[in-house]
């Protein structure tokens, strides 16, 4: 069963609780958004409230998809970039998909669900993403049209002698 995707949701206690579950499992499943396991929602609490409030002043947008029992399923966080010159393309963060429906296609159709919600928005013309290296994510987006146009070779250290590249990839909306 497909999830239901909604953008900019109201922000809700439940639905506070159910992005911090759903991120603290993506992280301990292994998944690359930001911690690494082991991790407890309080630590997570801090970023999504940055999150919350880059939200309230109009600068990001929220995509959150629930499964058919109504729990948060996939998130992607549509925040447009501040710098003047760079106002016609926004960053995709914090991308994920519960573990549990990993497998399904959900990655594909929350990407597919915010490249739609990007479209929607004045003046964007590309999205843009960053990705950790070694986990194969950059053949995932790449399969999803995303292409690869920047790496920093070992930007992210994951835990001492375990440093990652830091992958840029681009999806232009024209």
């Amino acid at each position: 069963m497909p999830l239901t995707f909604t953008l900019d949701p109201a922000v809700t206690p439940d639905l506070r609780d159910g992005i911090l579950d759903l991120w603290a499992d993506v992280s301990n499943a292994g998944g690359a958004v930001g911690f690494v396991p082991p991790v407890g929602r309080e630590e997570i609490r801090p970023e999504l409230m940055r999150q919350f409030a880059a939200m309230a002043e109009e600068r990001s947008r929220l995509l959150v998809g629930h499964d058919e029992e109504g729990r948060v399923a996939a998130t992607a966080f549509l925040t447009r970039n501040t710098h003047r010159l760079m106002t016609h393309w926004i960053w995709l963060y914090t991308v994920m998909v519960h573990p549990r429906h990993q497998g399904k296609g959900y990655g594909r159709d929350l990407l597919a669900a915010a490249e739609g919600a990007a479209r929607g928005m004045d003046g964007i013309e590309a999205i843009r993403l960053t990705c950790r290296g070694g986990l194969g994510l950059e053949r995932f987006y790449a399969s999803c049209g995303y292409k690869e146009v920047g790496r920093v070779p070992d930007a992210i250290r994951v835990a001492p002698g375990d440093d990652r590249d830091d992958v840029v990839l681009l999806l232009p909306l024209s």
